[in-house]
């Protein structure tokens, strides 16, 4: 047993995350409230890249540091989660275009879907402007990648 929290596990390209439903999580209503999804899924996408090798700390500490942002994001909401729930947060890395990543997820309890993302980020410089990602990092994230889609890099 280790006191380390746990940052899920992959079945196959998909990647699990564990998260339950605090009363912090909720609004008046008693449902999570619809920001906290928002939440889930960069947790997900967060413990993804961080079994795949990638830290975002590490990325910041190269000689050229580079970071992700989310420049889109759709979300749907399909049914609601309560207080004391046990979620997954499931994440697919699907594909790298240029700058982008292309990710799409699904918040679940059991096999009922209850919000789904489609969401783009951006690789960029720390001054904000878009980068291609480095090859170190697209030959981690390439296995994850649906039928290994276009990798373009910069070295």
């Amino acid at each position: 047993m280790t006191d380390r929290p746990t940052a899920g596990r992959f079945e196959g390209r998909e990647h699990r995350l564990p998260v339950r439903v605090y009363y912090e999580d909720t609004d008046f209503t008693g449902l999570v409230y619809h920001a906290n999804y928002v939440r889930y899924f960069e947790r997900g996408r967060s413990d993804c890249l961080r079994l795949m090798g990638i830290g975002h700390a590490e990325l910041l500490d190269h000689d050229q540091p580079m970071a992700f942002v989310v420049s889109k994001m759709e979300l749907t909401f399909l049914k609601p989660a309560r207080i004391d729930d046990e979620l997954v947060v499931r994440t697919w890395y699907e594909a790298v275009k240029g700058p982008r990543l292309l990710i799409r997820q699904e918040v679940a309890r059991g096999d009922d879907a209850l919000c789904r993302a489609d969401v783009e980020v951006v690789c960029i410089h720390m001054d904000g402007r878009p980068r291609r990602p480095t090859k170190a990092l697209l030959e981690k994230v390439a296995p994850w990648l649906a039928g290994n889609a276009n990798t373009n890099a910069e070295d």
